[in-house]
C-alpha cells in the first residue's frame, strides 16, 4: 500500500481525533482508516495511537510522527498540485534547441508570440548547429532540418523546405552550368560539415533520393558562412532557398538543377516522448504547426 496514503490517513485521524470523522473526510471506510494506522504501527513496530470507544489520542511516538510527517505531506501535496498544473496549464521552463539559420526566419517572432500567450512559461533557447542528444542534454524540443530518419525520436513535420543549389554567374561561366546531378562531380562545392556521412549533394531523380558524392572545396557548420563563400566565387552551395533568395533576386547567385532538388526536406520538431508531455510543450508544438503549416497535427513514429 502507498506509504503516503498511510501517512495521510494517520495525520487526518490525529488532527480530528476520530477514525470515523477522518474516514469521512478522506472518502474511505472507518475500517480502512483503522487498517491504515495499524499498518503503520506494524511497519514501525510501535504504537502510534491510544484507542478507546470514545476517543483517539496520540502516543509519544505518534506525536513524533505527526511532527515530522506533517511538513512532508504538505510538500508532497504541493508538488502534486504543481505537477498537475504542468500537465494542464502551460507553465515552467521549456528547453528548446534550434539551428543558427532559424534566426533568419520567423522563428524568433513565433517564440515571442508564444511567450506573450503563455506568460507562465520560461523559454531556455539553445542555438547551435552541432548534433545533440535530446535526453542527455535535457532538451524538451529541437527544431531540425533535413530528411527524417531517427527512429528514436518523435517527429512533427512543420514546413517543407525548398533547397537551392547556386553559385555566382562568374563561377558558372568559368566551370560550366550543370544540366544533370552527375555534372556536379567536377565542381567545387561548399558543404555543411555536420551533415551525416561523406560530403554529398541531396538530389531527387525519378522520384527517388539520389545522394551524389562530391568534392568539398570548403566545409563549415553554418549556412551563412557557406553562402558568403559562394558569393566570393569559391564554389557552389546548396542551402534552403530562404537563405539564398535575397542574393538570387539581385542576381548575385544563380540557382541550377531546380528540377532535381529534393522534395522530402523538412523543418521539423523532434522530441523524445509521445505521452505525458507538459502542457507547455504541447502548446509550443501546436503554435509552431499552426503558424508554419496551418494544418492538423502530424506526429510521425
Amino acid at each position: 500500500m502507498d506509504g503516503f496514503n498511510l501517512l495521510k490517513t494517520f495525520l487526518e485521524v490525529a488532527n480530528v481525533g476520530s477514525f470515523s470523522r477522518a474516514a469521512c473526510k478522506l472518502g474511505i471506510s472507518k475500517a480502512s482508516a483503522s487498517k491504515h494506522v495499524a499498518t503503520l504501527e506494524a511497519r514501525f513496530n510501535v504504537r502510534l495511537m491510544n484507542r478507546s470507544t470514545r476517543s483517539v489520542t496520540l502516543t509519544d511516538a505518534g506525536r513524533l510522527l505527526q511532527l515530522r510527517s506533517a511538513p512532508l505531506m504538505e510538500m508532497v501535496e504541493s508538488t502534486q498540485s504543481e505537477l498537475q498544473a504542468h500537465g494542464s496549464r502551460p507553465s515552467g521552463r521549456l528547453r528548446v534547441a534550434g539551428l543558427h539559420g532559424l534566426v533568419q526566419t520567423d522563428f524568433p517572432s513565433l517564440l515571442s508570440e508564444f511567450l506573450t500567450l503563455y506568460p507562465d512559461v520560461h523559454i531556455d533557447l539553445q542555438i547551435g548547429n552541432r548534433v545533440i542528444d535530446l535526453v542527455e542534454e535535457g532538451i524538451d524540443i529541437a527544431l531540425r532540418f533535413g530528411r527524417i530518419g531517427d527512429e528514436n525520436l518523435i517527429v512533427r513535420r512543420l514546413q517543407r523546405v525548398e533547397l537551392a543549389l547556386c553559385a555566382t554567374p562568374g563561377y558558372w561561366t568559368r566551370r560550366g552550368i550543370p544540366t544533370t546531378p552527375d555534372d556536379m562531380r567536377r565542381h567545387d562545392v561548399l558543404t555543411y560539415s555536420l551533415a551525416p556521412g561523406a560530403p554529398h549533394l541531396p538530389f531527387e531523380v525519378d522520384g527517388m533520393p539520389y545522394n551524389l558524392p562530391i568534392y568539398g572545396r570548403m566545409d563549415a557548420n553554418d549556412s551563412s558562412t557557406l553562402v558568403a563563400a559562394a558569393l566570393a566565387g569559391i564554389g557552389a552551395v546548396c542551402v534552403p532557398v530562404q537563405l539564398a533568395q535575397p542574393y538570387i533576386e539581385r542576381g548575385s547567385l544563380v540557382p541550377v538543377l531546380k528540377e532535381f532538388m529534393p522534395r522530402d526536406i523538412w523543418l521539423y520538431a523532434a522530441y523524445t516522448q509521445r505521452r505525458h508531455n507538459s502542457a507547455a510543450l504541447r502548446a509550443l508544438l501546436e503554435l509552431l504547426e499552426v503558424r508554419m503549416r496551418g494544418g492538423a497535427s502530424n506526429d510521425l513514429p
